[in-house]
């Protein structure tokens, strides 16, 4: 675990990088506040790490932060910075970043923003706390991301209501949810959505047995059917299921991507709670001279990982949970 001399720590800098995730501004308003209750100043860095580029600095103060924390997104704004791959733009970025008076920084991102906190860290020895921000809940080292929650609830809401439909015409349903690599989300809203079969990148599958699974449920009475699908390498896989059920036994599907909007809305209660206690615990884990780590949580308890672990560790999906979905839809 990297450490620092905090005594020269005056300003904390504080961004959102990648994708935005519901809860968002609730850390940034932990971040802040705590900060300033620390006695020290805070600097807003908007748009990521393409503000480090082009110098988009704001002080931050108590009233900056207000009436935030029910909010989605991120009101520093978001987003992903290739040219941050080139060695060059990060010191670029590091005198930056030193020119305008920051001394340690505080990243809300997932595992690309991660990647370039380290850096950062390695390269040019600007202290770091990374706070997981994704709805992924990808992030090794950590139970819970900030966002994963809310989203998970907002695809529940919208199987819940396929589900009306889907068995007023005893129709199957095959409903997209984000997630390219990971399939936390189709997990958790499947699961708690009653889905007959959950599809995830990170297990293999053969649609045969999820035919199998379908006629039994018919076999039963049971007319209508909801499949969860996590998008995959590229959105419109829930199409390509639909295709191969269709070749395989002739059923007809009808096909719901959720999309975007699990990113948008107004965090849950937990979002919100989880953020608050990541971004103040960012905050004072900088006063106490620790940097290049990630503050995470562990059942009620926050922890501490280096970036550098949670960066070559993968966080895998309990498959025990795809078992019993399709156990309890029988």
């Amino acid at each position: 675990m990297a450490q620092f001399d905090s005594k020269t720590v005056k300003t904390i800098g504080v961004y959102c990088s990648g994708g935005d995730a519901p809860g968002m501004n609730a850390a940034i308003r932990a971040v802040v506040r705590t900060a300033i209750f620390r006695k020290l100043k805070v600097v807003g860095i908007m748009q990521g790490y393409t503000g480090f580029l082009e110098k988009h600095f704001v002080p931050m103060d108590p009233k900056s932060v207000a009436n935030i924390i029910q909010r989605g997104g991120s009101v520093l704004k978001a987003g992903r910075c290739l040219e941050f791959h080139q060695a060059e733009t990060r010191r670029v970025a590091a005198d930056n970043i030193r020119s305008a008076g920051i001394d340690a920084m505080v990243c809300i991102g997932g595992d690309g923003s991660f990647t370039g906190a380290d850096l950062l860290w390695q390269e040019h020895k600007l202290p770091i706390v990374g706070v997981p921000g994704t709805i992924d809940n990808d992030i090794f080292g950590t139970e819970h991301t900030i966002g994963f929650d809310t989203a998970v609830n907002t695809a529940l809401d919208a199987i819940d209501r396929i589900r009306d439909t889907a068995a007023s015409h005893d129709r199957l349903f095959i409903v997209e949810v984000m997630g390219r690599d990971s399939g936390f989300i189709a997990v958790g809203a499947g699961l708690a959505g009653g889905a007959e079969d959950i599809f995830i990148p990170e297990h293999p599958f053969q649609i045969e047995k999820t035919i199998e699974h379908i006629k039994q449920s018919m076999a039963r009475g049971k007319m209508s059917s909801i499949l969860v699908t996590a998008e995959g390498q590229k959105p419109g896989r829930a199409y390509d299921l639909a295709e191969a059920i269709r070749k395989h036994s002739g059923f007809q599907s009808k096909v719901c991507i959720l999309g975007h909007i699990q990113r948008g809305g107004s965090p849950s209660a937990y979002d919100r709670l989880v953020a608050s206690r990541l971004g103040s615990a960012a905050v004072d884990q900088l006063l106490r001279g620790v940097c290049g780590v990630m503050v995470g949580t562990r059942g009620e308890e926050l922890t501490v990982v280096e970036l550098t672990h949670c960066l070559k560790q993968k966080k895998h999906v309990n498959r025990a949970l795809i078992e019993l979905a399709q156990v309890l839809s029988n």
